[in-house]
């Protein structure tokens, strides 16, 4: 049992990803963990910004508006970067594909 399998669970997207609805989850995010273990992602609500320190994977970031609609895509974020968007309501954190290619919305 990965800590993302404690999670609440909501469609986004198209997709059934985690919830970070607690401190913890929305500071570790995908963080430390393996691809497999991520799943199909993680929604971190009420977010404009997120950090990908402690990655071990790229990750492909769609900032969201206050509807759940992709404000923005940002594919292939590499670990160690920084990343906002001002206008954002949400991020929604996705492993981004090997070989470079989206998987993204």
């Amino acid at each position: 049992m990965t800590r993302l399998s404690r999670l609440p669970r909501r469609f986004v997207l198209g997709r059934e990803v985690a919830v970070a609805a607690g401190f913890r989850a929305r500071l570790l995010g995908l963080s430390r963990i393996d691809r497999e273990a991520a799943g199909s992602g993680l929604l971190l609500p009420r977010c404009s910004s997120v950090h990908t320190f402690g990655m071990r994977f790229e990750l492909d970031l769609v900032f969201l508006d206050g509807d759940g609609e992709a404000l923005e895509i940002r594919p292939a974020v590499p670990p160690r970067r920084l990343r906002r968007h001002p206008g954002a309501a949400a991020v929604l954190e996705i492993p981004a594909a090997q070989g470079g290619e989206t998987r993204a919305p």
